[in-house]
């Protein structure tokens, strides 16, 4: 009869065994899940601290700033499998569209002073730096190499009341191999351009936080920390506000 071949200690422990087998699969299953998210959310901290940067945005700067944060931590997720081209292109919209143009003196009571993005969100203003600081920063974060990506001071011929002056600026600049034309991220024109394109623009000086290059060299003149007071004090204080 079924009943006696079912209640049987052989078929008993057959199905005991399976039963212990599914559960211990599922706890496998669920541990390895928990170990990859802790790994990946650990290299994410690692550069990135998002609960620490959107805190300190509400906390000094209040509700809309923390929108930003939020804005901007949706956008990086959206981004993280995209091409460094879209990643370029997304970051460069966001921080054109999130930053409006304002003078140092204005903004902070200084001659020149440079922001942290948490500080130019905050603000929701800054002026060529703090527009290059920021998108350097957040590229960084997407994990396009730093070796890629340059601060670049320029002179930057603008019209001025129907005069042509020339202007000292920074734009964000990005080499997708050593040798190539660089291209141009700029908060003074929102298409993203080759050099080649931007005859407006004369290149002085270039760094990131590993170097400094002097016109169209190639060979770096050292550390740029080690010549460069205001990138070492704004680095300093970026990753304070939680960012690596």
């Amino acid at each position: 009869m079924p009943d006696i071949y079912l209640s049987s200690p052989g078929v008993r422990v057959i199905s005991d065994f399976k039963q212990q087998f599914t559960f211990l699969r599922k706890i496998n299953s669920a541990i390895s899940f928990t170990i990859l998210l802790i790994f990946f959310t650990r290299i994410y901290a690692e550069s990135y601290d998002f609960y620490k940067f959107s805190s300190l945005a509400k906390q000094r700067h209040g509700e809309e700033a923390y929108k930003n944060t939020v804005e901007l931590e949706q956008l990086i997720t959206n981004l993280q499998t995209a091409s460094e081209s879209e990643k370029l292109k997304q970051i460069n919209d966001f921080f054109n569209q999130k930053i409006d143009f304002a003078e140092d003196i204005n903004l902070w009571g200084k001659s020149d002073y440079w922001a942290t993005p948490l500080e130019s969100l905050g603000r929701q203003a800054g002026d060529c730096e703090d527009y290059s600081i920021a998108k350097y920063t957040f590229l960084k974060i997407l994990n396009v190499p730093n070796d890629k990506l340059r601060l670049t001071y320029v002179r930057a011929k603008v019209m001025n009341q129907d005069k042509s002056v020339v202007l000292a600026h920074m734009v964000l600049s990005y080499y997708s191999t050593p040798q190539s034309e660089p291209l141009i991220l700029d908060s003074l024109v929102s298409e993203i351009m080759p050099s080649s394109s931007r005859r407006d623009l004369t290149p002085i000086f270039s760094f990131n936080d590993k170097g400094l290059w002097v016109g169209a060299s190639s060979k770096s003149k050292g550390p740029s920390t080690s010549h460069l007071s205001r990138w070492r004090d704004v680095l300093v204080r970026i990753q304070a506000d939680g960012i690596n």
